[in-house]
C-alpha cells in the first residue's frame, strides 16, 4: 500500500479551494456582508495563488461577480460554505504523487440540515480535479487538527472525542485513523478548544497552529476576564511538557490578544488564529479594533518572509469561523522543497 502523509500548510501550493456562502439559515441578515468577506479573502489569496471557488448550481454567476476575474468559479452541489471541513484533506506519498482523503461530514454533530451534499462534495472535488480519491468512515472536519508535516498532529479533545462526531470510536481508535490516513506518527490531544466555539465544538484551528517545524502559535489570552484565560493555558501547559515526533520539544509564539465585535445578537468573537498560509503570505482575519496591529506582528513573526495581509472578517465569525475555516489549500505535486 502507498504510503501517504499530508503536508504542512505552508508547503508549495498548487492553488486554494473556496466555497461560496448561501445558506439564508444561517447567514441571515449578514448573508451580503459575509458575500463581500469571502470574495475579499478570495481576493487576498489570489495575490499568492489560483483560488477556484465552487458555489452551488444557479450561483456562479453571481460568485463571479464578486469576486473577480482573477478567481475560477465552478458550480458543484453543496450545502454549506465551510470548505476547511467539507473539502478533501489532501496527502502527499513519497515521490509527490498526490490524493484527497475523503472524511465523512455530518455539519459538526447535525448542527445544521441537510448536509448530506456536504458530505459528498468532497468526492465530487476529487473527481472535477482528477485526484486520487481515499475513502474514510470516520468523521473528520480539517479545522480539528493541524500538522507539521514531519509526523505531527495536533487536535483538541472537546471536538475529536465529543459523540456527537464518532460515537462509536473511542480515543485510540480515532488516534489510529488519523496516522494511517494523513501519514502520522504522533498525535498530541490539547484538552480545549474555545469555550465559545459551540459550532465546531471546539476545532484547534481557533486555538493553535503549526508555523514551522517545532514552531506552534498559540491563543493565549491575556485577560483574565476572558472565557480561555485559564483553558489556553492548561493548553499551552500540555505543549510545553510535549517533544514532536522527532523528538523536539515546541517553540511556542503566544497571540495574546483578541477581537469582540458587538453584533445585533450578541457579541462575536474574531479568532486571529483562524488564518490561511499562502505561498509567501499569510491571510488573517481582523476586526476593526486596536488589538489587530499587535496580533498581526506576532503572526508576522511566526512566518518571516511571508507577507501578512488583514482581512475583516466580522461576518464570517458570526457564522462561526475564520479565514481557515473557509479555505482548503491544494499542495502542489512533487513540491520543491519548501
Amino acid at each position: 500500500m502507498t504510503a501517504f502523509r499530508m503536508p504542512a500548510e505552508w508547503s508549495e501550493h498548487e492553488g486554494c479551494l473556496m466555497a461560496w456562502p448561501v445558506r439564508e439559515d444561517l447567514w441571515g441578515s449578514v448573508l451580503d456582508d459575509v458575500k463581500e468577506e469571502y470574495a475579499n479573502v478570495a481576493r487576498a489569496i489570489a495575490e499568492f495563488e489560483p483560488v477556484t471557488m465552487v458555489a452551488p448550481p444557479g450561483h456562479g454567476e453571481e460568485a463571479r461577480s464578486r469576486c473577480g476575474r482573477e478567481i475560477t468559479v465552478v458550480e458543484l452541489a453543496q450545502d454549506d460554505s465551510w470548505f476547511r471541513d467539507s473539502a478533501p484533506l489532501f496527502v502527499l506519498d513519497g515521490d509527490g504523487n498526490r490524493a484527497g482523503v475523503d472524511f465523512r461530514f455530518n455539519a459538526w454533530g447535525r448542527k445544521h440540515s441537510p448536509y448530506d451534499s456536504d458530505d459528498r462534495v468532497s468526492g465530487l472535488l476529487l473527481e472535477h480535479l482528477g485526484v486520487e480519491r481515499i475513502p474514510s468512515d470516520m468523521i473528520l472536519e480539517g479545522g480539528a487538527i493541524t500538522v507539521d508535516g514531519e509526523g505531527t498532529l495536533i487536535t483538541t479533545e472537546q471536538c475529536l472525542l465529543h459523540p456527537n462526531r464518532n460515537p462509536g470510536m473511542n480515543r485510540d481508535e480515532i488516534e489510529a485513523e488519523l496516522k494511517s490516513q494523513l501519514g502520522v506518527s504522533k498525535v498530541v490531544w490539547l484538552p480545549y478548544g474555545g469555550l465559545l466555539d459551540t459550532e465546531t465544538d471546539g476545532h484547534v484551528d481557533g486555538v493553535c497552529a503549526f508555523a514551522a517545524p517545532g514552531t506552534v502559535v498559540v491563543s493565549l489570552p491575556d485577560d483574565p476576564g476572558h472565557p480561555d484565560y485559564a483553558r489556553m493555558r492548561a493548553n499551552r501547559a500540555v505543549l510545553e511538557s510535549t517533544r514532536d515526533a522527532r523528538g523536539r520539544r515546541l517553540e511556542i509564539i503566544d497571540v495574546p490578544q483578541t477581537a469582540f465585535v458587538e453584533m445585533p445578537d450578541g457579541a462575536v468573537e474574531v479568532s486571529y488564529l483562524n488564518y490561511y498560509v499562502a505561498n509567501g503570505g499569510v491571510v488573517v482575519p481582523v476586526a476593526g479594533v486596536p488589538q489587530d496591529e499587535a496580533a498581526l506582528a506576532v503572526i508576522a513573526s511566526a512566518y518571516p518572509g511571508r507577507k501578512v495581509v488583514p482581512v475583516q472578517a466580522i461576518a464570517i465569525a458570526f457564522g462561526g469561523g475564520g479565514v481557515h475555516c473557509i479555505t482548503q489549500q491544494v499542495p502542489a505535486a512533487r513540491p520543491s522543497a519548501a
